[in-house]
C-alpha cells in the first residue's frame, strides 16, 4: 500500500509518521506544500491513502484537487474544523483534528482498511464507488459528528455532545448538552439510518434520543412513557404508545 503525508510542518509530519508506524502503516512520501504536491502527483502513481493537512504554507490543500484529479482515499489531519464540509465532499475517510488522538487515528485507519481494496489489487476508486461502500448495510459506519452552519461559519458537533434530535416546523434540529439548538440538513428518517441503534432510539415522530441522555423515565397517560433529559425543556419528550414495548427492550 502506497501512503503519503502532506503536511507543511515537518515535526508534525514526522510525529504522524511515528504514530502510523505503530499501526504498521509505512509512509512512503512526505510533501510539504501545494506546489510540491501538484508536481509530485503530476509525475508519480497516485497513492492508496493520503494523510492531508488543509492549511499548507502556500495555500489550502484543496487547490491540489483543482489541478489534479486525485482518486486516492484521504484522511484529513488539521487544526481547523471549519473546512469539514468541503473536506467530506472529496474522497474523505475521516477528519482528524490536531493534536491527533492515537485511538481516533487507529479508528480512521481501520475504517480505510475495511472499506477499500487490499493493496495488491492496485485499484483506484471514484467517489461514487466510495459512497456505495459506506452505504453497505453489512458494514455500516455510523456518524460520529455533524457539521452545522452558523452564519458564515461551520461548527462540528461531536456525537458525545448531543442530547437529542427533534423536528419542528418541518426542520430537524440537534439539541446539545449545553442547551443549544442547531438546524441540520437532514430528517429524522435519515438520522435513524445514520445513527448507531445501540445508542440512539426514535421514540416518536418528533424525537430521537441517546441512551446516555436519559435522566428519568416516568409513566405517562395512555400507556406512554415520559423521558426527562438534562436540559431540553421546550416540550414534553414522550415515547409514543406504539414504541413503548420496543423502547423497553432497547433500554434493557
Amino acid at each position: 500500500m502506497l501512503t503519503i503525508i502532506i503536511e507543511d510542518e515537518k515535526p508534525a509530519a514526522r510525529l504522524l509518521q511515528r504514530k502510523l508506524e505503530k499501526l504498521n502503516i509505512r509512509v512512503d512520501v512526505m510533501l510539504h506544500s501545494v506546489e510540491e504536491s501538484i508536481a509530485w502527483f503530476s509525475n508519480n502513481a497516485h497513492p492508496d491513502l493520503i494523510f492531508l493537512d488543509i492549511q499548507l504554507s502556500d495555500g489550502l490543500s484543496f487547490e491540489i484537487f483543482e489541478k489534479i484529479d486525485i482518486k486516492s482515499a484521504i484522511i484529513f489531519t488539521t487544526a481547523y474544523d471549519e473546512y469539514a464540509l468541503k473536506a467530506f465532499k472529496l474522497n474523505s475517510i475521516d477528519y482528524l483534528l490536531k493534536p491527533i488522538d492515537e485511538d481516533e487515528l487507529e479508528v480512521a485507519v481501520t475504517k480505510f482498511k475495511s472499506n477499500f481494496p487490499k493493496p495488491e489489487t492496485n485499484l483506484q476508486l471514484d467517489f461514487e464507488q466510495i459512497k456505495k461502500m459506506f452505504q453497505n448495510p453489512f458494514d455500516k459506519n455510523h456518524k460520529t459528528r455533524f457539521t452545522v452552519k452558523i452564519g458564515q461559519q461551520l461548527k462540528v458537533i461531536l456525537i458525545e455532545e448531543i442530547e437529542c434530535f427533534f423536528s419542528e416546523n418541518k426542520g430537524t434540529y440537534i439539541h446539545t448538552l449545553d442547551n443549544r439548538n442547531y438546524l441540520i440538513d437532514s430528517t429524522l428518517e435519515v438520522l435513524e439510518q445514520d445513527l448507531d441503534p445501540k445508542n440512539f432510539f426514535r421514540i416518536s415522530r418528533k424525537f430521537i434520543v441517546p441512551l446516555k441522555s436519559i435522566k428519568e423515565i416516568l409513566l405517562y397517560s395512555n400507556s406512554r412513557l415520559k423521558i426527562i433529559l438534562p436540559t431540553y425543556k421546550e416540550e414534553e419528550v414522550v415515547v409514543s404508545r406504539e414504541k413503548v414495548q420496543e423502547f423497553k427492550t432497547w433500554i434493557g
